[in-house]
């Protein structure tokens, strides 16, 4: 239950204005966050902004334009160091450590075929949890495949829990790696990474973690979660679609071999054959995006102006309202923790005989837009035993409101009533 003052602060909303297409229809509540945040418009004013100011190939000029978009990319790189806790022992960050991609897809698709086929052998092990997103899972099945290593899978206790006990048992001294999600874009759970990494260092496994949905909405310090390798998404994170990030220890990076290859990610070239770059140009072949890496800058520099702090407590008390909300309603299942405070952003949950795609499409008649199907999560569904092999998802961000929240009860209030008179 929340006190009376975190209400009094989800009744406000001081946030929604910043974000053009929120503010352009105050009846839409958007409860797909989840799926893709909404941009500020310092965000949009960025990206138009580069291709105004700088629009130039960088890395590739002597002249001024390319000069100043190749200090913009160093910049962000920089940032991004920064906002994840990668930085020496006096602070300074560690920007060739921050590798950008597309998304935590081909982040993780990266360290697969690198990392993976480089240190797995027939009888290996992959450790993977079950709530991982199938970005996190057909990666390394794929791998196992071609390496003959076995995928070893981390289940849950009765309260979603991946435990201690299933952590020593399942991370043996045949894994070699162990690749989990930070928070579950289904659940909405938050793992205890440090636990899972010092197992794995214990039986000298790499760690790798699915941070797609951890770092939007908590603080977070790749130090102290112990891994080795870490990927995002900058559109889950207020940024533009289309650009990823991978964090990795200089050991993990300087090991692994380039995942693709052409232009900017090479020292020299021959006939015959080539000499890499340096990381991390090693991983960046071919024209990056660099408008959207740009706006994204802006987009960490806005979340830092309202401080990760503020972040996560207006998102646990919106997760947690919503949690409460939809416990009270009769005829909805909620799929996860009861508890609204171990929701990070999602909560999933169905309706009693009433298909999620229906569910959604009804919703959104109402202009409340959630997510329906099985999120990219189909052996957690199945492991969870979830009838129909979907559920509707609600996700908040801090440009939520209770207002928005209402609406989505109210309208399912209003499914119900549709088929069931």
């Amino acid at each position: 239950m929340l006190t009376p003052h975190q209400l009094a602060d989800i009744e406000r909303n001081p946030h929604k204005g910043d974000f053009p297409l929120l503010a352009a229809d105050e009846n839409m509540a958007f409860l797909d966050s989840a799926a893709t945040s909404q941009r500020p418009a310092c965000v949009l004013d960025a990206q138009r902004a580069f291709y105004e100011t700088m629009n130039a190939n960088p890395l590739r000029g002597l002249y001024r334009l390319s000069v100043a978009a190749t200090a913009a990319i160093d910049e962000a790189r920089a940032h991004v160091a920064r906002f994840i806790g990668a930085v020496d022992a006096q602070g300074t960050p560690q920007a060739d450590q921050i590798v950008f991609t597309r998304n935590t897809s081909e982040s993780l698709n990266l360290v697969a075929s690198s990392l993976g086929r480089g240190v797995l052998g027939p009888g290996d092990e992959v450790v993977v949890s079950i709530m991982e997103h199938h970005s996190n899972l057909i990666p390394w099945q794929q791998v196992c495949a071609a390496t003959g290593a076995r995928l070893v899978y981390l289940r849950l206790s009765d309260d979603y829990r991946i435990t201690p006990e299933e952590i020593e048992a399942k991370i043996g001294p045949r894994a070699k790696i162990v690749s989990v999600t930070q928070v579950s874009n289904v659940l909405g759970v938050q793992n205890d990474v440090s636990a899972i990494a010092r197992r794995a260092h214990e039986t000298g496994a790499y760690l790798v973690v699915d941070g797609a949905q951890g770092a939007p909405h908590v603080a977070t310090d790749v130090r102290e979660l112990g891994c080795d390798l870490y990927a995002l998404s900058a559109h889950k994170m207020m940024g533009p679609m289309g650009v990823g990030v991978l964090w990795g220890t200089r050991e993990a990076l300087d090991l692994m071999p380039p995942f693709l290859t052409g232009g900017e990610m090479i020292d020299s070239v021959t006939e015959q054959g080539a000499v890499w770059a340096p990381v991390p140009q090693k991983f960046e072949a071919g024209t990056q995006d660099a408008a959207g890496i740009y706006a994204f800058d802006a987009a960490l520099s806005y979340l830092e102006g309202l401080g990760m702090d503020l972040v996560e407590a207006r998102e646990r008390a919106l997760a947690t309202y919503l949690t409460d909300q939809l416990a009270a309603l009769d005829f909805v299942d909620v799929v996860g923790p009861a508890e609204g405070s171990r929701h990070v952003g999602a909560v999933s949950f169905n309706v009693r005989g009433v298909h999620p795609h229906d569910v959604a499409s009804i919703l959104d008649g109402s202009d409340v837009c959630i997510r329906a199907g099985h999120h990219c999560a189909q052996p957690l569904l199945s492991y969870l035993g979830v009838q129909m092999g979907s559920t509707c998802r609600a996700s908040v961000a801090l440009y939520n409101d209770k207002t928005d929240i209402d609406r989505l009860v109210s309208g399912l209030t209003n499914v119900w009533s549709i088929f069931n008179g």
